[in-house]
């Protein structure tokens, strides 16, 4: 098998992470999908671009499934900024693409909203860390180990964990999982940048390393 490049997998990255963060505004702030829940095109794209650019770039698509991976041992110290970067400035793009989509001009058209006008902060930590949790040990399960190389339904699983996730938790935390879907939330003007950071970023990471953790403790 042909090794790709570093820029062959940040292409990948990028459009990965564009057409999952394109759909999530698209579906989840701005209701595109109607009377369909966003969850089943949010996964739908995600499952594809997975099985598309797996074999790419690993079709991480996330900044916290990138960090896990890298601890885990299954990726390479050099890839990790520029795939995180990749990942953060696909899901601006994909943001400011469904703006323009949306509302055919190219200015944020919403006011962000507090993600604790619902919820006290401790119920949005929790949703985002068990999830993001979920997702990275199923990936680092049936993505890396060599116990389960080769089984075609890796994309499939993956995309559940974020289903599941969705249909879950999505009236409490929206259900990023992804700080690079947290960062496109932002640019798209849903949420507020500084609790972003503290809500959805620093316990996104920590379920990336506990899944990690989990991993090594499992095998």
């Amino acid at each position: 098998m042909t090794e790709h490049t570093l820029q062959q997998k940040l292409i990948a990255e990028f459009i990965g992470t564009f057409f999952l963060t394109l759909t999530i505004c698209l579906t989840a702030v701005f209701g595109s999908s109607s009377s369909t829940h966003p969850a089943f095109p949010i996964a739908a794209t995600l499952m594809v671009m997975i099985y598309g650019l797996g074999h790419v770039s690993g079709a991480h698509f996330n900044p916290a499934v990138t960090m896990g991976i890298w601890i885990r041992g299954a990726c390479d110290k050099s890839d990790v900024p520029p795939y995180i970067v990749t990942q953060v400035i696909a899901g601006i793009f994909g943001a400011r693409a469904s703006i323009l989509i949306y509302t055919e001009e190219f200015q944020i058209p919403l006011e962000a909203v507090s993600l604790l006008t619902s919820h006290n902060y401790s119920p949005v930590i929790l949703a985002e860390l068990l999830f993001t949790f979920a997702l990275v040990f199923v990936i680092l399960n049936v993505a890396t180990s060599e116990k389960t190389s080769g089984n075609h339904y890796f994309g499939f699983a993956i995309a559940s964990v974020v289903f599941a996730g969705a249909l879950t938790v999505g009236v409490v935390s929206m259900a990023s999982f992804n700080p690079a879907v947290s960062i496109s939330l932002v640019a798209v003007g849903r949420l507020k940048l500084a609790e972003v950071l503290w809500l959805h970023i620093a316990p996104q990471l920590a379920g990336s390393f506990i899944a990690v953790l989990a991993y090594k403790a499992t095998q």
